[in-house]
């Protein structure tokens, strides 16, 4: 049986809208098809696919393990209790776009009922996000893609470490929806950051998070999330491989630096989850 999320879903093709078509099948109007792969995901790449690099097996299976022994729970949970105002009633949805592995949706889910969709570029990550959310609509999709959802579909938006498409974000919330985002503030993993080769944050991040949505969205809240961790070496090694910097870093160079951390490395970890909502639009 397929989720009930799937009457939020627009073919990727055609853009009519998908209905169950036998088994795990899911078809349009137009003709267009999409079988579910053995793992449960949909693969919703047409044409050229995508341009952005997609993480790797590596990178999914790192984060995977780091998420999994519940370092950032306290964050997990913060979104789900900013989440939970909007998501009320028998027809609440979510959108969880970069949606990886699945762990914060899971949390999310487990918090308030809602049907959901989790969306990313890579099907590794959807692998894993399939197998820990079976009754969310699991989808490879580009996010800068016009969105395979219908116009006014879900009251939630997330969107933790990932890119966002503000004007396709406001397309598919309804009016008095939220759109979450977790950014990292200065500092966030300072500790370890330099030595294993991770990504330093850039300078006045918040102020062009608030530009990049201006036109769509307004500021409802900003709560900041500090967390003090003591990681293993192993967790110090996934740390550096999920992020945007597994796709270039060096493996064994990695390895080596974390065969000669402590046994318990304290690593401060910096949050910053901003509440927007949507823009009312003008009356014609």
């Amino acid at each position: 049986m397929l989720p009930d999320a799937v009457r939020s879903l627009l073919c990727p093709v055609c853009r009519n809208g998908l209905m169950p078509g036998g088994g795990h099948r899911l078809a349009c109007p137009g003709g267009h098809s999409f079988d579910a792969a053995r793992q449960g995901y949909f693969n919703f790449l047409v044409g050229k696919g995508t341009v952005f690099e997609a993480d790797t097996a590596a990178m999914v299976a790192a984060r995977f393990d780091f998420l999994s022994r519940g370092h950032y729970q306290p964050l997990a949970d913060g979104i789900a209790e900013l989440a939970a105002p909007a998501l009320q009633g028998p027809e609440a949805a979510v959108l969880d776009a970069g949606t990886g592995t699945g762990h914060y949706l899971q949390r999310l889910l487990a918090a308030v009922p809602a049907s959901a969709i989790g969306l990313d570029i890579s099907k590794f990550a959807l692998r894993r996000a399939a197998r820990l959310n079976p009754d969310a609509v699991n989808l490879v999709s580009d996010v800068w893609q016009p969105l395979p959802v219908r116009d006014n579909a879900v009251d939630v938006v997330t969107v933790v470490f990932a890119p966002r498409n503000a004007a396709e974000f406001a397309r598919v919330l309804r009016p008095g929806g939220r759109l979450i985002v977790v950014t990292p503030r200065t500092g966030h993993l300072a500790e370890v950051a330099g030595q294993t080769g991770m990504l330093g944050i850039e300078p006045a991040k918040e102020e062009r998070l608030a530009t990049s949505l201006d036109a769509h969205f307004e500021s409802h809240s900003v709560r900041e999330l500090d967390l003090e961790l003591g990681l293993e070496p192993a967790d110090v090694g996934n740390l550096a491989l999920m992020g945007p910097a597994g796709h270039h870093l060096d493996r064994s160079a990695l390895d080596a630096i974390v065969a000669g951390l402590p046994p318990v490395t304290k690593v401060s970890a910096r949050f910053r989850i901003s509440v927007f909502e949507p823009r009312k639009q003008p009356s014609a």
